[in-house]
């Protein structure tokens, strides 16, 4: 367990193993271990003087729009500790400059995770934003009547963050599934996704694939399959349409911009081809660098689902800021701020 970084002593004698991934572990964000070293500064500098335990109510607020997200793992962060929380519910559109989290207590308690806590829902706001755009796109969530929207964004980041991108993009974007393994089982989810251009590579041959997979894998797995990897994709789309039959679930489209990408004329002429020849019931899988404007063409040329991958992952984190607006009840702000708290009546007691 890592030991909580109380002073600059404290941080001058924490050693890393070099040998480990980048990554913070769960550990060392609540040490403190990720914050910036000015907060811990000023812990020394406040205590020098009697100051560290003022109490104080701090404010969050956003330079831009967007959705809100992230509180989760700010309330995991502070579930232990003795103070006060308000915040806007997860999910909620917020406007620039609105208060989205209010926190009163000790400075000493929690002034030190202002780092962890605008980091939380910085990355996590731009990634609900982005997801929601898409799924806007596809006609709203499934239980709205849209078409699905899958996150496929995890290859685009970290590791150690893609999981929660993708538990963003379902719980709070709406999305209708993720491929990461570890996203997915976040938001008590089945990974969605069957297999990559590779495995298609290896076997030689698209059909070949396909009954492979389809012989070694549980029904409950969906059949879909790639069919842009060695043949026309309306050619091979019905080589496995006549081959699979009624098994055969959908057909994923990800040509690559070399190719042309997939377009609408291309959904078009794969669904018309499809069923003219009786094959009603595949449905058509759009993935590739696809973007709000094109998932709404895609979708009125008759595309059924939609893989996102990096449009969300790559999304612009919204800049955060936490202000001190009370000291010992009295309002106090910095130049350009209003003092004191911001009334926003859709805050909710969290803590």
């Amino acid at each position: 367990m890592s030991k909580f970084i109380n002073s600059l002593a404290d941080v001058a004698e924490l050693k890393i193993d070099k040998n480990r991934f980048l990554s913070a572990t769960h550990e060392e964000i609540r040490s403190g271990a990720t914050t910036d070293i000015y907060f811990v500064n000023t812990r020394d500098v406040l205590s020098s003087v009697g100051r560290l335990d003022v109490q104080v109510a701090a404010e969050v607020f956003a330079r831009g729009e967007g959705v809100f997200a992230g509180l989760g793992e700010v309330k995991e962060l502070l579930k232990t500790l003795p103070i006060s929380m308000e915040a806007l519910p997860e999910g909620e559109i917020f406007s620039p400059k609105e208060t989205l989290v209010r926190i009163r207590g000790s400075y000493r308690d929690f002034g030190i995770y202002e780092t962890a806590i605008l980091g939380f829902l910085a990355s996590s706001s731009g990634w609900a934003k982005a997801a929601r755009e898409c799924v806007r796109a596809a006609g709203g969530t499934t239980s709205a009547g849209g078409k699905p929207v899958l996150s496929f964004g995890a290859r685009h980041l970290h590791p150690s963050v893609a999981s929660v991108m993708d538990s963003v993009a379902v719980k709070i974007g709406g999305c209708a599934g993720a491929s990461s393994i570890l996203g997915a089982k976040l938001f008590g989810g089945i990974p969605s996704g069957t297999v990559p251009h590779t495995a298609v590579l290896l076997m030689g041959d698209t059909l070949s694939l396909a009954k492979a997979y389809d012989a070694a894998l549980p029904s409950d797995i969906g059949r879909i399959f790639l069919v842009d990897t060695f043949k026309d994709e309306t050619e091979e789309s019905l080589r496995l349409a006549e081959a699979l039959g009624d098994k055969l679930d959908a057909v994923r489209l990800d040509t690559p911009g070399e190719r042309g990408g997939v377009t609408p004329d291309l959904v078009r002429e794969l669904r018309y081809r499809l069923d003219s020849a009786g094959f009603n019931h595949v449905k058509i899988v759009a993935t590739g660098g696809l973007t709000p404007d094109r998932i709404r063409a895609l979708a009125e040329a008759g595309a059924d689902v939609f893989g996102v991958g990096s449009y969300i992952a790559h999304a612009e984190p919204i800049d955060m800021t936490m202000d001190i607006k009370e000291i010992e009840g009295k309002p106090i702000a910095k130049r350009g701020r209003l003092p004191g708290i911001l009334a926003n009546p859709r805050l909710v007691h969290i803590q």
